[in-house]
């Protein structure tokens, strides 16, 4: 008998911009601005085997999302699962949502059922308050959800190109983790109502000026929507982050540094710590990185240049 077929998925992270309504309490909750980028990326392999099998990084979390899926699938076949690669987990890029897709969509490749993506992340429990990871593993690209409805998860409102030539200053921090799990769903339930108003405004800026900003290549303005979501963003949150809106002081540092040199469209994805700058090209972006070279970097900070990614995830069967 040949051997089964493998099936192979890579997917890659995703920023995290904001919220439009981040307590989730107002009358659209929750609605969330984001971009996928070409790099840090998670890679699978699976084929069914006579027994089960899974190793690699995030081995166990990979294990349980590949049990629940197949038990709710009424399906008991023993699989092999090789984990090469994952996305940082608690950095604030969707580690956990692209790894609960990228296994759901190799099991159901491997077995031949049409699971979409947001059924995927519907059985595995992602997606609850926001709609990005799973947005920008089936299209990549800038994404708008609508927030979770009526028991839904959050849909697809908008999405658009990023522009080939920008591209995205990524500042690790390897010695800090944002919030996850328990953490998270407790922060949320801390935080006060957020104002209708400002909802309405941020949705206007988003829709009528950060999203046409990116069709027509216009980096000042989509900076400066972006800047100002993220202003929002860290005042509201701020309270729990250490009183200030970013979660890792070195992030901090390194991005107020950069403010002060002009740089508007910069920000903390999530509850980071990663922290984010935009740059108009590649030498833009290389000078990003040489400044902060030579000006130094804190202990655990380092430094990638990635690009947005205008395509979901790869899923092969070979």
């Amino acid at each position: 008998m040949s051997p089964s077929p493998v099936v192979a998925v890579t997917t890659t992270a995703r920023l995290h911009f904001g919220f439009l309504d981040p307590s989730g309490r107002g009358v659209r909750p929750f609605g969330s601005f984001g971009l996928s980028l070409d790099r840090p990326s998670t890679r699978l392999r699976l084929q069914r085997a006579d027994t089960s099998d899974v190793n690699g990084p995030e081995s166990e979390r990979a294990a349980r999302y590949l049990a629940t899926i197949a038990a709710g699938c009424g399906i008991s076949h023993a699989y092999r699962l090789r984990m090469e690669r994952v996305i940082p987990s608690h950095a604030g890029l969707g580690s956990g949502t692209q790894l609960a897709l990228a296994v759901g969509s190799a099991f159901a490749a491997a077995e031949g059922l049409d699971l979409s993506p947001l059924e995927i992340a519907g059985r595995l429990g992602r997606g609850a308050r926001s709609g990005i990871g799973i947005a920008t593993f089936e299209t990549g690209g800038a994404v708008l959800d609508s927030g979770p409805a009526d028991g839904a998860l959050p849909r697809l409102a908008a999405r658009v190109p990023f522009p080939d030539d920008w591209r995205v200053l990524l500042i690790f921090d390897d010695s800090t983790k944002g919030l996850d799990g328990a953490s998270e769903v407790a922060a949320f339930e801390a935080l006060p109502d957020f104002p209708e108003a400002e909802t309405a405004d941020l949705q206007r800026r988003m829709v009528d000026r950060a999203l046409p900003a990116l069709t027509q290549s216009d980096f000042a303005t989509f900076c400066a929507e972006v800047g100002h979501l993220q202003e929002r963003m860290g005042a509201y949150f701020g309270p729990l982050q250490g009183g200030g809106p970013y979660t890792s002081q070195g992030v901090a540092e390194t991005l107020n540094w950069l403010r002060g040199q002009g740089v508007t469209g910069l920000g903390q994805s999530s509850w980071g710590p990663t922290g984010f700058a935009f740059a108009a090209s590649e030498a833009g972006g290389e000078e990003l990185l040489s400044a902060l070279r030579q000006r130094g970097l804190g202990s655990g900070l380092r430094l990638v240049l990635a690009r947005g990614r205008n395509e979901g995830a790869e899923i092969a069967i070979g």
